[in-house]
C-alpha cells in the first residue's frame, strides 16, 4: 500500500510539469494577445547540463500532507536576444529524464514511483517523449519584486497546448542568459492527466508546482 501512495502521489505533480512538443494541437497565445516576438537578434543555445524543470507535488491524507519532489532535464532549446533583451525562446523537455529528487536514496521506491509516472497511467513518455514551452511574448515587469519580467507562452504536454504565464527573473549578461521563473501551480487535469487515488488512500491535489530554470549560451 506505501508503494501504491509513493507513485500515485507523484501523477499529481508531473501532471503538470511539462509540455509535449509531440502533438498536433496548434499552439495557442495567452487570451487576448498573438505572438508580438521576432526572430531578428542574436540566438543563444540551451545548456542542457546546467538546465531544468523542478516540479512538485503535493497528496492529502487523513493524518497529513505529503509530497514528492524532483527534476526533468532539457534535451535542446534557443533564445533569441535583439538589443541585449530577451525577445523568444523555445525549450524542449526529455521526459524521459523525470525523476524524484525526495526518492533518491530509495532505489526502489524511485525505480517504482519513476515507471509509473512515465507509464499510460499518466505521461505516457513512451507516446509523448517530449514536453515545451515557448515564449510567444515578452514583458517588462518593474512591479515584480525579485522577477523583473513577465514570459507569455505555450506549455505542451502529453500533446495539449495551453497559454502559460510566468513570472521571471531574466539576466541578458556576458554573453549568457538566465531565466528563472517564479514556481507556478498548473493544474493537471489541463494536460489530460486526471489519474485520482481510491478516496481511502487520500486526495491527489490537481495543482503541479512548476520552475522553469534556463541558462543560454550565445552562439558563436
Amino acid at each position: 500500500m506505501k508503494t501504491v501512495i509513493k507513485t500515485t502521489i507523484f501523477s499529481a505533480f508531473f501532471a503538470g510539469i511539462l509540455l509535449v512538443s509531440c502533438g498536433k494541437d496548434k499552439p495557442l497565445t495567452s487570451e487576448g494577445n498573438v505572438v508580438s516576438t521576432t526572430k531578428e537578434g542574436s540566438t543563444f543555445e540551451l545548456d542542457t547540463l546546467n538546465s531544468r524543470i523542478e516540479w512538485k507535488g503535493f497528496k492529502v491524507v487523513k493524518t497529513d500532507n505529503t509530497s514528492h519532489f524532483g527534476t526533468i532535464q532539457f534535451e535542446s532549446g534557443d533564445v533569441t536576444v535583439k538589443d541585449g533583451k530577451l525577445e523568444s525562446g523555445k525549450f524542449v523537455a526529455d521526459m524521459n529524464s523525470l525523476t524524484s529528487v525526495d526518492l533518491k536514496d530509495d532505489a526502489e521506491q524511485l525505480n517504482k514511483l519513476n515507471g509509473h509516472l512515465k507509464s499510460g497511467d499518466f505521461f505516457e513518455v513512451e507516446k509523448f517523449p517530449t514536453a515545451s514551452y515557448e515564449i510567444t511574448k515578452v514583458t517588462d515587469n518593474t512591479a515584480g519584486g525579485d522577477y523583473n519580467t513577465l514570459l507569455d507562452g505555450n506549455l505542451t504536454i502529453k500533446g495539449i497546448t495551453k497559454p502559460v504565464q510566468f513570472n521571471a527573473n531574466v539576466s541578458v549578461k556576458d554573453g549568457i542568459v538566465s531565466i528563472a521563473t517564479e514556481p507556478k501551480d498548473i493544474n493537471r487535469e489541463d494536460f489530460g492527466v486526471r489519474f485520482q487515488l481510491p478516496l481511502a488512500n487520500g486526495v491527489i491535489k490537481d495543482e503541479v508546482n512548476l520552475q522553469i530554470l534556463v541558462k543560454a549560451m550565445e552562439k558563436k
